[in-house]
């Protein structure tokens, strides 16, 4: 079974908003910092945002104002609601869990994650 599964993703015009969504298989999900993360082709990795397990949030400057994510630890379901999309949001997104009992940092700086999913494509054109 996959731990993480990724779903919501699509193609938008610049404005628009998807939501997604990754449902966890994993144990003790409510314990885990939850993250999305993303990546274009030729670029690295990037953190977009995480929560903890107390919903503490993180963003990086990019998306402040425009994502927001969220939790739902009874579903065992992390969201990512993206509004006013720009063409430079076009990624793959994915979702991570952190290791157990560790709370999130700056979603800007690496982090070990103990399970990822398989990334959804996010597609904004102008």
């Amino acid at each position: 079974q996959v731990p993480l599964f990724e779903s919501g993703g699509g193609s938008v015009q610049a404005g628009g908003s998807l939501r997604l969504a990754c449902a966890a298989s994993i144990s003790s999900y409510s314990r885990y910092c939850m993250a999305w993360f993303r990546q274009v082709p030729g670029k690295e990795r990037e953190g977009v945002a995480n929560i903890d397990s107390d919903g503490g949030t993180r963003y990086i400057e990019l998306v402040k104002g425009r994502f927001t994510i969220s939790r739902d630890n009874a579903k065992r379901t992390l969201y990512l609601q993206m509004n006013s999309l720009k063409p430079e949001d076009t990624a793959m997104y994915y979702c991570g869990a952190g290791v157990w009992g560790v709370g999130c940092s700056d979603p800007t700086l690496p982090v070990r994650l103990q399970f990822w999913g398989q990334g959804t494509q996010v597609t904004v054109s102008s």
